[in-house]
Formats: C-alpha cells, structure tokens, sequence
C-alpha cells in the first residue's frame, strides 16, 4: 500500500510537470527560441532560415539572418529597398511580432505611397555599431537603395559584442529549462550583482572607437552611392520623467553633421510630447511598445523627405 501511495506521488508530480512543458510551449512558445550562430564578421548573428513563435508573437529570420521575409539578392526593378540595422530595439525581441517591428510598420507606410518597397531588418540583440559594421561588410548593401541605421543612446558607448553567453545556438532540452535558463536565473543573478560601470576613461575610449565604425560605415555607403541616415532612439532615462540630454549624444550629433550624415533625432520629437504618451512607447528602460515601434517608424517615415536628394525622399518623390 505505501509504495502504492508513492507511486500515485510520483505519478502525479509527472504529470503535473508534463502539463507545465506543454503549457509553456503552447502558450509561450518555450522550448523553441530563435537561435544565434558565432560569425567572424561580427561577432554573432541569427541563424538563417528560422520560423517561431515566441509569447504569441510570430518570429522570422531569412537567410541573411535579417528579421525579414527571405528576399532575392538581386533587387527587382522598380522596387525600393532599405536597409535597416540595429540592436534589439529594431529587432524587436520575442515580446515584438514581425508586422509590429519599426521595419514592417515603416514598409506599410511606404507601400502606401503607391511604390513597391522592401525594408530589411539587420539586427541582434546587444549589437554595437561595430557590429553593424560587421554584418555590412560580409553582407555587403543588397543593392539598398538607403541604408538607415538605428543608433540608441546605450549605442554610443556599446562594445562590439561577440555575444557569449547571450543566446542559445541550439535548442533547451525542455521549455522548463529555458524558462530557469533564460530568464529566471539571469533575473535573479542580475539584481544580486547590481549595475557595472566603466571608468569616464574608458567610455570615451569606447566612443571613440564607435564613432570610427560609424565613420567606415560611411565610407562603405559613399563608395556605394548609397545615402545614410541614422535613427537616434533615447533610453526611458532621456525623456521620463522629463525629458535630458544624454551623455555624449551632442558630441556625437556633432560628428554627424560634420560627416554630412542626416540624422533623424526620435529623442528630440518624444522630448516635446506628453509623458504619459512618451510612458506608453516603452517597455522597460529601452526597449519600445508596439506603440513606441509605430512611433519610430512614422517619424522615419515623415522625415525622410526632408533630408536632402541623397535620401529616401528623393526616390519616393516626397
């Protein structure tokens, strides 16, 4: 009878544990995350040729790891083509769906000027503009017509990551380990060991080196008859409660215009909005709401026209 007993226990406690796994990969897509690969280039990338669905939100990456719907190399004629890279903030993430990311919402509005248009998403979590760099020069432009690029306060003194210990590149064994992998040990071991500085020194090393990747970026697009523009998107810190300049982002600002690059300054639109509006675009500390992605790419959208014949505008006649 007791190993009966035991025996109704252990059953039970299977079964509970199975209904949790298949609760999590139903409902939350655990068990099955977008993976990531090592590549010399910079540092990381999505793997290729990736479908998931990850908290109800539908993920895709085709085969040049963008967050994009796969393309052919050769752009059709007739058809205009931007290039976007980022970090997460462009990405999106798992809690951002494809059609909510800034590129598909700013494709719908350029469709809507009656062109065919294509905007590829290059991006990964924790990449610098290095890595941007990166993916540029082993990717090369695919025949953009424009390449944008979304720069973030946190940005600008990012190291170029190489991604270790970031992402998973293969499969958990279970959606209960990932759940305890990838979220709630990292969570715990975060707040235990508190935010990391660097010294004011080493900061302006590293924004120095950003500020040269930016610049080899530039040339790589002036070769290319390419026009730049950059997107700046603000921390939460730089706009809420009121709105402040960040570290180094006039200096930064500065190197742009000396450089002739057009810039579209996203903090400096949320900077004259209501707050509680502004609290509605964000996440957490950086990351961006559907209604912050929409935001971003309305404004892309709206200020493209404005930033001379060697932009978007030109091509769409704005």
């Amino acid at each position: 009878m007791r190993l009966r007993g035991i025996g109704k226990i252990l059953l039970a406690v299977l079964l509970t544990v199975l209904m949790i796994e298949i609760g999590l990969r139903f409902f939350l897509g655990l068990g099955k995350p977008a993976l990531v690969q090592a590549d010399i280039e910079m540092g990381y990338r999505f793997q290729p040729n990736q479908k998931t669905r990850r908290f109800g939100n539908w993920i895709e990456y085709n085969q040049y790891s963008q967050r994009s719907e796969p393309i052919e190399i050769e752009k059709k004629a007739g058809v205009l083509r931007v290039l976007m890279l980022g970090d997460s903030v462009l990405n999106g993430g798992n809690r951002t769906d494809q059609m909510e990311t800034i590129s598909e919402q700013l494709e719908i509005q350029l469709k809507e000027k009656g062109k065919e248009t294509e905007v590829l998403n290059a991006s990964a979590n924790s990449w610098g503009i290095g890595n941007q760099l990166g993916y540029l020069q082993k990717f090369g432009t695919f025949n953009a017509d424009a390449i944008i690029l979304q720069i973030g306060t946190h940005d600008l003194l990012q190291p170029t990551s190489q991604g270790k210990n970031l992402y998973p590149i293969e499969y958990p064994s279970s959606a209960i380990a990932e759940l305890f992998q990838r979220y709630l040990i990292p969570r715990i071991s975060y707040f235990m060991r508190g935010k990391v500085t660097l010294a004011n020194e080493n900061l302006d090393l590293q924004f120095k080196d950003n500020l040269q990747s930016l610049q080899a970026i530039a040339a790589l697009t002036q070769e290319n008859n390419i026009p730049l523009v950059v997107v700046y998107t603000p921390s939460r810190e730089d706009v809420l409660p009121i709105p402040n300049d960040p570290a180094y982002k006039s200096q930064f600002f500065q190197v742009l215009q000396e450089s002739k690059i057009a810039a579209i300054d996203i903090h400096n639109a949320w900077s004259k909005l209501p707050p509680e509006m502004v609290k509605s675009y964000f996440v957490d500390w950086a990351h961006l709401t559907p209604e912050g992605q929409r935001s971003v790419a309305e404004l892309v959208f709206k200020n493209l026209g404005g930033l001379g014949d060697r932009t978007v505008g030109h091509y769409m006649n704005f």
